[in-house]
């Protein structure tokens, strides 16, 4: 167990509630600074998520006042720029996206107090995001000598826009969650002490509304179309919904609808 957890607790707490699996950082006493051990916990946890069948969503959170005071440096440079793998276990799954297997099913993130550096990378990572109103962000990574490296670089400027990105990427400079809110990197600004209900309201709406296999298919044609380009995503979306229309869920979207009641999805 790591020093900076709760006593008996993991660095990283894992809950499967209702097909919604809530994923916390929970190393409070380091603000939930990011070490080996976390980096590990966290990405298998990604890889629970993706892996159990009964996982459908997952919600990231965290224990404490803060969401994550960043990576800490010191603990996990020299793996970093060794070039060795930086997950331990094979079923793990990078939450930042940007190295082995892909994450395919959605990811809620709720945040407060501090948000630095591959906090906010984490964000860009999900899918929806909701912060509490007290929460402040800083992409300070330029004010250390070195620069972003979990993403920001390349999704930043696709969420916020060139600009916006511009502006917190080549400062380092502190922004609150309304100006987060603003430049769409969060959906949503919560009172503090509600984010993550709210993250698990959104959670709640996608497992109960909606079938998994559907919303699994729409997060790969949007991600394809933001990596690959319209032209792939464009040669997909036909094959891939003949594809749906031979599962289960769709024949019970398709009887739900005719029958006028609510659908009963099963991931099938």
């Amino acid at each position: 167990m790591g020093e900076s957890a709760r006593d008996g607790e993991p660095v990283v707490t894992v809950e499967l509630r209702d097909h919604v699996l809530l994923i916390g950082l929970n190393r409070p006493a380091k603000r939930n600074a990011v070490n080996q051990e976390v980096l590990n916990a966290l990405a298998q946890a990604y890889g629970r998520l993706e892996d159990d069948p009964d996982a459908w969503v997952g919600v990231l959170y965290a224990h404490g006042e803060h969401f994550t005071a960043g990576l800490d440096l010191a603990d996990v440079a020299g793996r970093i720029t060794s070039g060795e793998n930086r997950y331990d276990a094979d079923e793990a799954i990078d939450p930042w996206g940007l190295v082995g297997r892909d994450r395919s099913k959605p990811v809620v993130a709720a945040v407060q107090g501090w948000c630095l550096t591959l906090g906010i990378e984490l964000l860009l990572a999900s899918d929806i995001r909701v912060a509490a109103s007290d929460s402040r962000f800083s992409q300070l990574e330029v004010q250390r000598g070195i620069y972003p490296f979990g993403g920001a670089t390349i999704r930043f400027p696709q969420d916020a826009g060139w600009g916006n990105a511009m502006r917190w990427l080549l400062t380092g400079d502190e922004f609150d969650s309304a100006e987060a809110l603003r430049i769409g990197l969060v959906q949503e600004v919560a009172e503090p002490g509600t984010q993550v209900e709210r993250a698990v309201e959104f959670a709640d709406r996608i497992v109960g509304r909606t079938a998994p296999l559907g919303v699994r298919a729409t997060l790969a044609s949007a991600r394809r179309s933001r990596v690959e380009g319209h032209q792939a995503a464009a040669q997909r979306l036909v094959p891939d919904l003949t594809a749906l229309f031979d599962t289960n869920d769709a024949s019970e979207g398709m009887a739900s609808f005719v029958e006028r009641r609510p659908a009963v999805f099963t991931g099938r």
